[in-house]
């Protein structure tokens, strides 16, 4: 995968079109100078939606709130950077037939890396989110820094899929937690002491030439789920070489006040415990992954029900959805065993929360790199924080 730094700044450049509000898209659009960038993330979205079918001045006008001349402008810079084109006409209740726009799907491209202690997986999509290249490659997360920055750069800069020159907007990066999002920085990720501190976005960007955003996994699947549609607020729950969680909550991504959040695995739920890496005694971690090394994964799906059903208790969400590669694997005995673990505790203090359907997070082994990706394009279409 190659490609030099996307469309600088401007009013209308899609570099310029900032991270706005929450995964939700039900603010109108708003007629002042100072916040076209967020004007234009609408229409974005709106082109974006509305597929090859495409979608009129008029009807953006109506479903932004902003006026047609304001429409206009903005479709007219979108066209001029290739990022909408006319998609035909379509037959109006009155007067001449309105022409149509569509997004211009191969017009950007984002890069999404998922990190994983063992392996590494790298995807291109292009401006719909759909993937148009991928790859993987085995990685020793405790190599240290040089050797994951060189495997990282080795994997994104050959090509993964054909894509026209320049139109690589950034890089996206997920990778176990816990860590400061905001500025990039690793924390003492569990079991990898040495990465305690290390500016993983300023070095990426450094090394590639890209802009770069860094994220747990979990966060970064969750922003993924959010933007293929899944609504509401809900808790996707990571179980691979290690246990965490992305939280969706009222339709955005919830990171805290230290973008800490979502450390589902090191709660307590045994006091007095197994040690688990991070220090801590009996956390779910440490318990679950446990129960899988000796073969018993009905005791790890139990295990993984009782911290799900503290979770929902705690949050009162709409839904739990499973990934990771140990779910994969056994995805019936998981489904089964949280689903039980959350009906159970919610019959007991007498909730609706049985009602919490538990389900496998679709997108597959592949769904922290993709999500990885729209950490770059979400916020290009006002559906995410950058």
């Amino acid at each position: 995968m190659s490609g030099t730094n996307g469309r600088a700044g401007g009013d209308g450049g899609i570099g310029g079109v900032g991270g706005i509000g929450g995964i939700r898209n039900d603010a109108a659009g708003v007629n002042l100078l100072g916040v076209r960038s967020h004007n234009t993330a609408l229409v974005l979205d709106l082109l974006r939606t509305a597929g090859e079918r495409g979608i009129s001045r008029l009807e953006l006008a109506e479903r932004t709130g902003l006026t047609p001349q304001a429409v206009s402008k903005i479709t007219a810079r979108l066209r001029e950077e290739g990022l909408a084109a006319e998609a035909g006409r379509r037959a109006s209740t009155g007067g001449k037939p309105r022409t149509v726009l569509r997004l211009v799907p191969d017009a950007g491209h984002a890069v999404g890396v998922h990190l994983d202690r063992d392996e590494l997986r790298v995807v291109l999509v292009d401006l719909t989110g759909a993937v148009v290249g991928q790859r993987r490659a085995p990685l020793d997360l405790g190599a240290g820094a040089e050797s994951v920055l060189d495997a990282v750069e080795r994997s994104v800069r050959p090509p993964a899929g054909s894509v026209p020159a320049g139109s690589v907007l950034g890089v996206g990066a997920a990778l176990p937690g816990p860590l400061d999002h905001a500025r990039g920085v690793l924390h003492r990720v569990t079991g990898f002491p040495e990465w305690d501190g290390f500016p993983l976005r300023d070095a990426l960007a450094a090394r590639l030439g890209l802009p770069v955003v860094v994220d747990k996994d979990t966060n970064a699947a969750a922003l993924g789920l959010a933007v293929a549609g899944e609504g509401g607020s809900f808790a996707y729950l990571h179980l691979g070489t290690g246990l965490g969680a992305g939280l969706v909550i009222g339709g955005s991504v919830h990171r805290g006040a230290r973008t800490g959040a979502g450390e589902f695995g090191h709660q307590v739920i045994q006091l007095d415990g197994p040690l688990c890496e991070c220090g801590e005694r009996g956390c779910v971690e440490a318990l679950c992954l446990a129960a899988v090394e000796r073969g018993d994964v009905e005791e790890a799906a139990r295990v993984l029900g009782a911290g799900a059903a503290n979770l929902v208790g705690l949050l009162d969400i709409d839904r739990v959805l499973l990934g990771g590669r140990t779910v994969a694997a056994a995805t019936e005995v998981f489904v089964s065993g949280v689903g039980a673990g959350v009906a159970a505790r919610a019959r007991r203090g007498g909730s609706s929360a049985c009602g919490v359907p538990v389900r496998v997070a679709p997108g597959g082994e592949w769904g922290v790199a993709v999500g990885a990706a729209q950490l770059l394009l979400a916020p290009l279409f006002g559906r995410g924080e950058g």
